[in-house]
Parts: structure tokens; C-alpha cells; sequence
């Protein structure tokens, strides 16, 4: 009995173990299976890369106030403060968009606390590239916006970013849905009108523009971009009498007239001066110089491709407003104005010409 029990236990001991190994190598075999199978590919969301640099000053929640409309015109420099505060005090305290190629956030607290206009907040975004255009948070940040300022820099930029994009869409509605207030500064303020000196192939003198207006920097654009009512039909320039750009504004103006077979006009602003047009069509002119309204009175008699400009008109091609610093000129008829002076220019063999009347 004793023998036979130890037997039995003995081999009730040996089942035990097999059973044991058995469940060991169970446990291996499941791990080892788990090691080999793949894992399940994990998910990543990369960050949102915007093609532009934002720089914020002010509330982030967005502020929406009834926008009184109306254009800043600075040509260049420093800007004037007392146009500045117009510009601000047009936005209604709302939110002030600034719209650039190059710089930083040197508007920010110029426009938030320095000129002692209140408003809900300024952004300045520094775009990269075209694809900025693209970029649904900066759509938003326009279409929240009571003001919009173009900076500075190269207005190729602008238009080779912005145009036919749905940047220029949504300023241009609005400008005409909103009644927001727009602005801007040398290459800014060249883009607002109907025609525009792109600069696509760099600048140009007003000797080189007079000496031949067709040549390739004379890069004159009128293909649809911003649409501003009392800039139709008008080209702008900048850094006026200081860079002595009246010749190359005619030229400008010359090869409008030659390639579209129209008369147009012309706004040329000098350097840390200001023109602000209210919804009326009321210009007026703040700063330290002068402001110049350009109307072309007749076709030219020489624009040709390799030739020096003619167009003289007894003398009275354009027809010139010059308006000092609080002077006054109507937009509506581009005729009435007050506190300035009346000249008439002329060009003959690329030779520019003025003469009071």
C-alpha cells in the first residue's frame, strides 16, 4: 500500500510538471508571437506650418464694430501720425490687420498705444511666399479685420502673392461688404490703384523711364487687383519730389494712355506726407510736404519702344494739382481744391517740363 501510494504520488508529481512545462512554453510562445507581430502604425498630426509670421498686440477676442470706410495714402518714410490716427479712428476700434512681405511687429505698438487711439487689437502678419494665400487662418484674420495697412517693402511681392488669390478676394469684399478702412505706405500705397507700377524687373528713374517708356523696367500692371471707388483709373507713386519721380509718373502715364487709348490719373505723394480720401471723395493732405493729382488732358505724340517721350500739347499735357500740407482736393470731379496750386506739365524729347498757370 505504502509502495504503491508513493508510486502514485510519483507519477501525479511527474503529470504536474508536463502539465507545467507545457503551460511555460505556452506563455513563451504567445510572447514570442506578440514580439513579432507588428505593431499598429501609430498616428502622428504634424503641426500647422503657416507661411507667415504673426506678431500680436491687443485682445485676442475678436471685436466687431461698424467700420466708417475710406483710404490712407503715405508716400513713404516715416508715416504721419495725424493720418495714422484717422486710419485708426476709421476701424471704429476694431481690429487692425497689417499685411507685409519683410519687416516685423514695427507697427504694433505704434498703432495699439503710441497715437492714444483705442482699438480692440493689431496683428502683424509677415508673409513668406504665395502659399500664404492658401492659408485659412489668414483668411479668417481678414475677414475679422476693420482696417487693413500694406507696409512697406516690394510691391512685387504683393502682387505676385496676392492677386487672383483668395487674399485679394476677401479684401476686396471687405472693402465692399464691410466698409473696412485700407492703407498703406510706399510699396503698399503703390498697389492701391487701378493701375500699378509693379516694379516685376526692379525700379526705375524718371531720366530712364522719359528716355524710353517702353523699356522693361517701365513694368506698368492693370490687371485686376485691389479695387478702391475713387482710385479707379489712377496710378499712384511714392518718395515724390525726393527721389524726383514726376518725370517717371508721367511716363507711367504715357504708356497707359499709348497702350489702353484712355487718359488717366495720376496721385503722387511725397515722402512723410499723407493723403486720406474719406467715403466722399475728399482727399486731404497731412504731413511735412506736398501731394500731386495728375490728370492727363490728351494722347502723346511720341511713345514708342527705344524713344524718348513727347507728349507736350502746347505745353498742357497734364494738368497738375500740387496741394501743401491741409490742402483739400475733390476726387469726385478732380477739379476743385483748396490751398493749392495749379501747373501744367509737359515732356518733349524726353525732357520734363512744368509751368504754373
Amino acid at each position: 500500500m505504502r509502495g504503491e501510494f508513493k508510486k502514485g504520488a510519483s507519477n501525479k508529481m511527474v503529470s504536474i510538471f508536463m502539465h507545467f512545462n507545457l503551460f511555460l512554453n505556452f506563455i513563451f510562445l504567445f510572447l514570442f508571437a506578440c514580439e513579432d507581430k507588428p505593431k499598429e502604425e501609430e498616428i502622428i498630426v504634424p503641426p500647422v506650418v503657416h507661411q507667415y509670421t504673426s506678431y500680436f498686440t491687443g485682445n485676442t477676442v475678436d471685436k466687431k464694430t461698424s467700420p466708417k470706410g475710406g483710404v490712407c495714402l503715405m508716400g513713404g518714410s516715416s508715416e504721419d501720425d495725424n493720418a495714422m490716427r484717422w486710419f485708426l479712428n476709421q476701424s471704429d476700434g476694431g481690429d487692425i490687420l497689417v499685411l507685409r512681405a519683410s519687416g516685423a511687429n514695427g507697427y504694433n505698438d505704434y498703432m495699439y498705444s503710441d497715437l492714444g487711439v483705442t482699438i480692440n487689437s493689431v496683428e502683424s502678419i509677415v508673409v513668406k511666399n504665395k502659399d500664404a494665400s492658401y492659408d485659412t487662418t489668414l483668411h479668417r484674420k481678414i475677414n475679422q479685420a476693420e482696417g487693413i495697412w500694406f507696409a512697406g517693402g516690394n510691391q512685387w511681392n504683393y502682387v505676385n502673392y496676392w492677386r487672383n488669390t483668395p487674399i485679394d478676394s476677401l479684401i476686396n469684399a471687405g472693402i465692399n461688404n464691410r466698409n473696412i478702412v485700407v492703407g498703406g505706405t510706399s510699396a503698399g500705397m503703390a498697389i492701391l490703384g487701378e493701375y500699378i507700377f509693379n516694379a516685376k524687373n526692379g525700379t526705375v528713374t524718371s531720366e530712364e523711364a522719359l528716355g524710353d517708356p517702353y523699356r522693361d523696367d517701365v513694368s506698368i500692371d492693370s490687371l485686376k487687383f485691389i479695387g478702391i471707388k475713387y482710385l479707379k483709373n489712377v496710378i499712384t507713386d511714392t518718395h515724390y519730389s525726393q527721389r524726383s519721380r514726376q518725370g517717371r509718373h508721367v511716363a507711367f502715364l504715357a504708356r497707359i494712355a499709348k497702350d489702353n487709348n484712355t487718359l488717366t490719373k495720376g496721385i503722387g505723394i511725397d515722402e512723410r506726407t499723407a493723403v486720406t480720401i474719406d467715403p466722399s471723395g475728399m482727399a486731404r493732405v497731412y504731413g511735412l510736404g506736398d501731394a500731386y493729382f495728375i490728370r492727363a488732358m490728351g494722347l502723346t505724340e511720341v511713345c514708342e519702344s527705344g524713344q524718348p517721350l513727347t507728349w507736350d500739347r502746347n505745353g498742357e499735357a497734364l494738368k497738375v494739382y500740387k496741394a501743401p500740407v491741409s490742402g483739400v482736393f475733390d476726387l469726385t470731379d478732380w477739379e476743385t481744391g483748396v490751398g493749392g496750386t495749379w501747373h501744367h506739365w509737359s515732356v518733349v524729347d524726353g525732357q520734363f517740363n512744368s509751368k504754373p498757370f
